[in-house]
């Protein structure tokens, strides 16, 4: 337990709204989105950058270790402390004064409190959006933090791409306050400082402040269901697609048959869009867009996609099945659906994976076998990003009659999947969830010396003080 008088001195600091050190009033910021969760020492929840360096400094030189937390929707264990009561929580839901739309720069300057639904709800007016399509609900500054992809990453990018500054305290003594960048889009006066920040879990520094690229928002958008004949096929409508859509396409989103069903099962609002409700093993969700208004004269882009669909299906070896064209909003319901659909159907065991995109559904196919003959009981139901390689492999465990996790189990599974994915298939373990505890033991494994060495000497150099769910 924390010694009485740092929950003082912290008090004295943030004041009585931005301490909490009960353990009534700390519950919410100790459970994560998924099975992962802890005992805090305190959550601190700061209202400004200055406020975040002042706690920064005075955890750093009485040896406190701090936890920083966004919007708490990761699944990894990178936002919630563990079981020792002995780690501080740094809430960031506070920081939420600067929201500087510079229209002429196409970007936005925004405090790192604010969450992902909230910035494109005030961008909606003028016609922009920053381009980050989840199915949770982060603040920025987690998103930054974990380098969040997303369902339109083919088209607009991870957030790295998306981000043209940041404002940061470090982990040291002193909580230094560094800017990197002020939105230009070229800077070659020296290295990229802000992208060695993004992605690591706040573990080199917490970001504070974001500033945004951001995009037209999209004024005309069509969206299909596809049934490729088999896995490989499936790799042969990206590269038609891509070839015969070019920058129209957005998304070419990947649902396995289980996964659709659960998400059916789960949501009965949701409608069956398969003929006879005969769900395919495999569905792939394809999306176009164009940021103007119909022109008169112009194609509607419903009548693109037809066309596309159709010079498709005459393609030889007959690599589409079937396809449906029908309304964005209720295709992209399903999608997003998948998710709470498992996580209904049992206990899940999330592995969020990457390929080069030849690979996504070799794997696939290759762990629906393997799994079956060592895993009988664990189902399958699995979604992802093809477009980029992304897939989140989820396996269903039947729910235990108390309801509790087999933890043992759930390890297994996930050293069994990363081993194959990283080691046969040359894949990753963290392709948009970001680094946190669950992933320590596969950072530690498989990341070179070399690398581990450099990244430690650079959190020497940023911050040396216990900062961040990660070990780096």
């Amino acid at each position: 337990m924390l010694a009485a008088d740092h929950i003082d001195g912290l008090g004295a600091i943030l004041g009585p709204q931005g301490l909490l050190s009960q353990p009534a009033d700390m519950a919410s910021y100790e459970s994560g989105a998924r099975y992962d969760g802890g005992r805090a020492a305190f959550v601190a929840r700061p209202a400004s950058t200055e406020a975040v360096s002042q706690v920064v400094a005075y955890c750093v030189s009485h040896s406190i270790a701090l936890v920083p937390q966004s919007g708490n929707t990761g699944l990894v264990g990178g936002s919630t402390p563990d079981d020792s009561g002995m780690q501080g929580v740094l809430s960031l839901d506070r920081l939420r004064s600067t929201f500087e739309l510079d229209i002429d720069n196409r970007s936005l300057c925004v405090d790192a409190g604010f969450r992902l639904s909230e910035i494109n709800a005030r961008l909606e007016p003028y016609g922009l959006f920053f381009p980050i399509d989840l199915g949770a609900d982060p603040m920025a500054g987690g998103m930054v933090a974990t380098n969040t992809g997303g369902t339109r990453f083919l088209r607009f990018g991870d957030v790295r791409r998306n981000t043209l500054g940041l404002k940061l305290v470090l982990g040291d003594k002193s909580g230094t306050v560094l800017d990197c960048g002020a939105g230009l889009r070229k800077d070659n006066s020296g290295p990229d400082w802000k992208q060695l920040f993004i992605g690591t879990g706040g573990a080199f520094g917490i970001v504070t402040e974001c500033t945004f690229n951001l995009e037209r928002l999209p004024k005309q958008t069509a969206t299909a269901y596809l049934v490729p004949r088999g896995g490989e096929d499936a790799l042969l409508l990206l590269s038609e697609m891509e070839e015969r859509a070019g920058t129209y396409l957005n998304a070419f989103e990947g649902m396995s048959g289980q996964a659709i069903r659960h998400a059916l099962a789960h949501a009965p609002a949701l409608r069956n869009p398969f003929p006879g409700g005969d769900i395919p093993a495999y569905v792939i969700l394809v999306e176009l867009s164009r940021s103007w208004a119909p022109r008169a004269g112009e194609q509607s882009l419903d009548a693109v996609l037809e066309e596309i669909l159709a010079d498709i299906w005459e393609l030889p070896g007959g690599p589409l099945l079937d396809a449906f064209i029908g309304a964005p909003s209720e295709m992209w319901a399903l999608r997003h659906a998948l998710s709470e659909g498992a996580k209904s159907a049992g206990n899940v065991v999330g592995l969020d994976l990457s390929f080069r995109r030849g690979e996504v559904m070799r794997f696939r196919e290759r762990m629906a076998v393997l799994l079956a003959a060592e895993f009988p009981q664990v189902e399958i139901s699995d979604f992802g990003h093809i477009g980029d390689g992304g897939v989140h492999f989820n396996l269903v465990v039947p729910r235990s009659p108390d309801g509790s996790v087999d933890v043992e189990l759930a390890a297994r599974l996930r050293t069994y999947v990363t081993r194959i994915a990283v080691e046969e298939h040359d894949g990753s373990y963290s392709a948009e969830h970001g680094l946190g505890r669950r992933n320590q033991h596969f950072y530690d494994h498989y990341t070179p010396a070399k690398l581990k060495q450099m990244a430690a000497q650079f959190r020497q150099v940023t911050s040396p003080g216990a900062v961040g769910a990660v070990h780096l």
